[in-house]
């Protein structure tokens, strides 16, 4: 062959070498825009069903709400009837179990005629009352707080917490509570709450006779429109002494107005208010004053010439339960500084101690709206972002692995405050972080603590004066240690919370013996305490920061373990609860 033509010959194969290459080159240019095609439409995909179950949460939140809409205002209308003598109250009561029992079909069926007049209303509710019903408890609480209403104290977050969990296990739960000014109920959702008017009372500053005065007047009007309404409910709940006079009112003035079946329940939040009055102002809400001036009854233990009223709801209650996370019956018996002593020694049998609870869906690291990154005893990687993000949020060294304690508190003694400096001035050489937080209710505190920061001027700590709902669940999530001035927090919480945070709880001041013997090992302790003495109790912070440091697995194990266990308001104390409920009724 020819040179000229083999080099022509050469050139077509190069030429077609170069459109193979060409082609290749296109080929896998289209190959990647189809991948990169492709992943976009899977991300879309994945973006697309992640919003359709974000939208069927929410439609099913909304459904919920709409539910319980519907159920409360059926609940109203039948009150309506009762006051209108449209219906009795025997048959009041079955509409209300029949709506307490089916509260989720009931609402699907009568969603879109709710606007008819009661007659027609009714019609439908006796062709619905043939439905098949499960058993579940009526209950009622006369109380003066009910978070976010009224909220002062530990009693406000017990009977919504409370009534939520009673509710979420399908039992009927009403709130009566005083109207002290213009509140929106709906806040509270899914409860039926009613407000009993007396401006006169409680429209501003109560001082000296009128606090007694006003309460007897609301625990009678409580108990006059249970009556007047038709409601036969199975437990009557009442709450420390502003309403334990509903007790006496009711076995000796209404048991037979139609409330044969219904029996009472005390809770206490603490004994140390009990309200002593002169026997004559028994006389104000129909008590007879001779006749329960005894020692047997109403009158003090101490001052025998005036009556207890705290005393009443004891006497006069089927079962009194006093809230506490880690005192047991016996240790509350055998207290000296309450002065029921006596009484509750003779009442021991109706006593029951129940731990409180907190509300784990607000509470929930996993799904906590307030924090950077969200975690879960499964998948603890967010936490330490958690910490991170406090430390800047603080000023402080943005490291992980710096161990990092927090306390969060409502009261600390001057004693107390004492020992925090000690602990801080040693633990603060060691490169520990710590971060305080104050809830600003207590008078003098805030300046006892800004003293305390000026003479400390210590570069690892932090002091925050104002409480702060967002900031704590930072904060709970960003410590590694909860300093706690006790583990009987019923206000903040803050053991409970800990737990649930991956925070380790450390009583601040765990030098002292006595902690070692509040919890004893008897039938009465609660599940809670057993737990916080085997885990918790005795530890100080310099033992619990060389563990953390020297032995990270032990530790990872123990917060684990903790953040697992559930001490929310649906947990033991719904169950101790609800057990109580049953006793009574079989009396």
């Amino acid at each position: 062959m020819r040179s000229g033509e083999l080099e022509e010959k050469g050139t077509d194969i190069w030429k077609l070498f170069r459109e193979a290459q060409q082609n290749i080159l296109y080929l896998n240019k289209q190959r990647i825009m189809a991948k990169e095609e492709l992943d976009r439409v899977k991300r879309e995909k994945i973006s697309l069903l992640d919003r359709i179950e974000q939208l069927e949460r929410t439609k099913l939140i909304n459904t919920r709400k709409d539910k319980f809409s519907i159920s409360a205002e059926l609940l109203l209308r039948i009150d309506a009837m009762v006051l209108t003598s449209l219906i009795g109250s025997k048959e009041a009561s079955e509409f209300r179990r029949l709506i307490m029992d089916s509260n989720v079909s009931i609402a699907d069926y009568f969603s879109e005629i709710m606007h008819k007049q009661d007659t027609e209303l009714l019609v439908e509710l006796r062709h619905f009352s043939g439905k098949s019903r499960k058993s579940g408890y009526h209950v009622i609480h006369v109380c003066t707080e009910m978070a976010p209403v009224v909220s002062v104290g530990s009693l406000a977050l017990y009977v919504t917490g409370l009534s939520r969990a009673l509710q979420r296990k399908g039992h009927l739960v009403e709130v009566i509570l005083p109207k002290y000014a213009s509140l929106n109920l709906n806040e509270v959702h899914g409860l039926r709450e009613v407000d009993a008017e007396f401006h006169s009372y409680f429209n501003g500053q109560l001082h000296g006779n009128r606090i007694w005065t006003g309460f007897s007047y609301f625990s009678r009007a409580s108990l006059d429109y249970i009556v007047k309404a038709g409601k036969q409910p199975d437990v009557l709940h009442i709450h420390n002494w502003e309403t334990s006079i509903v007790g006496p009112l009711f076995w000796d003035v209404f048991v037979n107005q139609g409330l044969e079946g219904t029996r009472i329940m005390l809770t206490c939040q603490s004994l140390e208010s009990q309200c002593v009055e002169q026997p004559e102002k028994l006389a104000l809400c129909g008590l007879d004053p001779h006749g329960l001036h005894r020692s047997d009854r109403l009158q003090d233990n101490h001052k025998s010439h005036l009556v207890n009223v705290l005393k009443a709801g004891v006497v006069y209650s089927n079962k009194v339960i006093i809230m506490s996370s880690m005192q047991t019956k016996g240790q509350i018996i055998n207290a000296t500084i309450h002065g029921l002593e006596p009484t509750l020694t003779i009442h021991k049998d109706k006593l029951v101690v129940a731990p409180p609870g907190f509300d784990s869906s607000a509470w929930d690291p996993s799904v906590d709206k307030f924090l950077p990154q969200n975690y879960s005893a499964d998948n603890m990687k967010g936490k330490s972002a958690c910490k991170v993000s406090l430390q800047q949020h603080l000023g402080l060294q943005e490291q992980a692995s710096i161990i990092l304690v927090g306390c969060i508190f409502s009261y600390i003694s001057d004693i107390e405050l004492e020992n925090l400096k000690t602990l801080i001035w040693m633990a603060s050489r060691r490169g520990v972080q710590f971060v305080f937080m104050g809830s600003g209710q207590t008078p003098g505190l805030n300046t006892a603590m800004e003293y305390f920061e000026e003479e400390l001027k210590d570069e690892n700590t932090r002091f925050l004066n104002k409480y702060d709902e967002a900031l704590a669940h930072l904060v709970l999530a960003g410590s590694d240690i909860m300093l706690c001035p006790s583990f009987d927090d019923t206000v903040l919480q803050v053991p409970l919370k800990a737990m649930r945070y991956g925070a380790m709880p450390i009583l601040l001041n765990s030098t002292d013996r006595k902690s070692g013997h509040f919890v004893d090992r008897d039938l009465e302790g609660s599940k809670f305490s057993g737990y916080v003495k085997d885990n918790f109790t005795n530890i100080p912070l310099s033992q619990a920061i060389d563990e953390l440091k020297n032995n990270p697995s032990k530790w990872d194990k123990k917060i684990v373990d903790a953040m697992t266990k559930d001490f929310s308001w649906d947990a033991e104390c719904c169950d101790i609860h609800i057990s109580a409920y049953a006793a009574i009724k079989n009396l």
